[in-house]
């Protein structure tokens, strides 16, 4: 499930693009794969990165080598948004999404990414949609008090204006998994037994089936749908003005 459009962020060959808090590796692994840039992940959970090292071993098997990303490098490590090991300006892009929600100091790992991007280069960032995100809130507080859940809703607005104080533009900004919105507010209704629970469960079966076939009805009614419900709001920015 890709939340970056690339329509909106373009990738050539060659650049090196780093996926901040890449978690299993759904976009670290499709830059690789698809754009065959040289893709480098870093995450603080272990496990999450051991996941990612695996989906991408299976993602070369499954396309039997002659890939984009087969001349293209991979890597993975362990490490601290605030605390990136790069030098400066060392990434021709940064993928953040999902994750600043979940540092508490979300504006010094902006800094971070700001002196590891190159000039000119592009930065993507998505976070959960304010109202949405609201919701999910006052159905059930397990959802976001747990450890590495969400520490804070954001404003879209206010956050656009803080990524631009650290030298960035935004150009363009789309919302994204509408339909997941619904799953979500679900399984926050049934918190407890959301593993269990037939509604749940079902609606699941829905995502999977409409991710899988990728049905035209669905795809239409999620493109319609993302700007008001989309469950993502995702904010693209180059590094320096236009």
């Amino acid at each position: 499930m890709q939340t970056v459009d690339r329509s909106y962020l373009p990738l050539q060959p060659g650049q090196r693009v780093l996926d901040l808090g890449c978690g299993e590796g759904r976009h670290v692994i499709a830059a690789w794969a698809l754009d065959g840039v040289d893709a480098v992940g870093v995450d603080l959970s272990l496990d999450d990165l051991a996941t990612a090292r695996e989906r991408m071993r299976e993602f070369r098997g499954l396309e039997g080598g002659g890939g984009p990303g087969d001349s293209a490098g991979f890597l993975l490590l362990a490490g601290d948004a605030l605390k990136l090991p790069f030098a400066d300006a060392s990434f021709d892009t940064v993928i953040c999404s999902e994750v600043l929600e979940h540092i508490p100091d979300y504006r010094s790992a902006l800094a971070e990414i700001s002196r590891v991007l190159k000039p000119g280069g592009r930065l993507c960032a998505s976070v959960p949609r304010a109202w949405c995100e609201r919701i999910c809130w006052a159905l059930s507080r397990d959802y976001h008090q747990v450890m590495g859940g969400h520490l804070r809703i954001f404003d879209t607005q206010r956050l656009r204006t803080e990524i631009e104080k650290h030298g960035f533009t935004a150009y363009y900004e789309h919302g994204a998994h509408a339909l997941h919105s619904v799953y979500w507010w679900l399984q926050c209704l049934f918190w407890k037994s959301r593993e269990r629970n037939w509604l749940v469960r079902q609606y699941h079966r829905l995502l999977v089936w409409d991710m899988m076939s990728q049905p035209a009805f669905t795809r239409v009614l999620e493109r319609a749908l993302n700007p008001v419900l989309g469950k993502s709001v995702v904010m693209y920015f180059r590094k320096g003005s236009e």
